[in-house]
């Protein structure tokens, strides 16, 4: 794709997630937005935008340059394959990438064969807090990085009711805490510290109305000792106007000082030894989902394929987060210490 051009954009899904999706393609001034596609075809009517209830009927008619997939892992691959058969070569897929490790290889394959370029919409990394974190560890402000600790408490996994109003089918997955959610840290401490080298788990369910777990304590080793702890329990809180901004509170911590940040979006800076804190990065506005981070990464993504710039989170790296969770399920299970490649 050549500079100036006008990026051509169709989603299918039109379910509670794609709305961050679809306000943000609205936002773009180098996309056209040209069609929605859902099941239901209502849903995909009240986007405003062209509404299909058949994908490769949706692709025919628009002829999109990028298809942004935002739908839940089962119908992943299926879309995928119906797209490519289309033309179409640029992609944008919701995470949990695929259903297993296994259907997202052979996918990705299939894409690889015909030059498509696969992104998956994993946007933690593009919240402006982290962005702003790795900004302070590029310059060296805490000195050397210890550990990094994450405090997930989005308060919404208590009672019968749980997630049925936003995302119903949280209470269906097999694997929850680390596939649904866990997975944004996985990748962010990737983002952060590099790969971890190792990972140890210990997973529990407390809601005895979801299938899966939805709180536990996992620890990654990463290289020069670093050691980061996702401290996850979706039924308990933290203090914030709203719990899905940061969806819990984080420490990194290392030998020069130590970076905070609160639910409100903030990020502090205390040097060793003092009480006085700096702040690096004010507390967050925006009203719509985490930062804006689904805008920060769709953005990325049409500055990559209109100019040229580096992606992140193609599907082939992003292979890697999937492995690493599929580690921390074997460790959980095995009670033992699971070393990554």
């Amino acid at each position: 794709m050549t500079q100036g051009k006008t990026l051509r954009v169709a989603c299918i899904g039109a379910g509670y997630f794609s709305q961050f999706h679809y306000d943000s393609w609205a936002r773009m001034d180098r996309v056209e937005p040209v069609g929605a596609c859902d099941t239901d075809l209502a849903r995909a009517q009240a986007t405003g935008l062209a509404a299909f209830d058949d994908l490769s009927a949706m692709l025919k008619a628009t002829a999109p340059d990028l298809l942004d997939i935002i739908l839940p892992p089962a119908a992943h691959a299926q879309a995928i394959r119906t797209a490519l058969a289309a033309g179409i070569r640029a992609i944008i897929c919701q995470k949990p990438f695929c259903t297993d490790l296994a259907q997202a290889e052979a996918v990705l394959a299939e894409a690889e064969r015909v030059g498509a370029t696969i992104v998956i919409h994993e946007n933690f990394r593009f919240q402006p807090w982290y962005r702003c974190i790795r900004a302070a560890l590029d310059r060296g402000d805490i000195g050397q990085v210890l550990q990094l600790t994450f405090r997930l408490r989005p308060g919404d996994g208590q009672g019968p009711r749980a997630y049925l109003d936003r995302q119903p089918y949280f209470q269906q997955m097999p694997r929850f805490l680390i596939r649904e959610t866990g997975v944004h840290w996985i990748d962010t401490f990737r983002f952060l510290l590099g790969p971890p080298l190792s990972v140890y788990a210990d997973l529990r369910r407390i809601n005895p109305v979801i299938a899966g777990e939805d709180a536990g304590h996992v620890i990654f080793e990463h290289p020069d000792g670093v050691r980061a702890l996702l401290d996850g329990n979706r039924c308990l809180d933290h203090a914030a106007d709203n719990h899905r901004r940061t969806m819990g509170e984080a420490l990194v911590e290392g030998t020069a000082g130590t970076i905070t940040l609160t639910g409100d979006g903030a990020v502090a800076l205390r040097r060793f030894g003092e009480r006085a804190t700096t702040v690096l990065l004010p507390p967050d506005t925006h009203q719509g989902f985490g930062g804006d981070c689904v805008h920060h990464l769709q953005s990325h993504v049409v500055a990559g394929l209109l100019d040229g710039a580096p992606l992140e989170n193609l599907a082939r790296d992003y292979l890697q987060v999937m492995r690493i969770e599929a580690a921390t399920y074997r460790s959980a299970e095995t009670g033992s210490r699971q070393a990554l490649g």
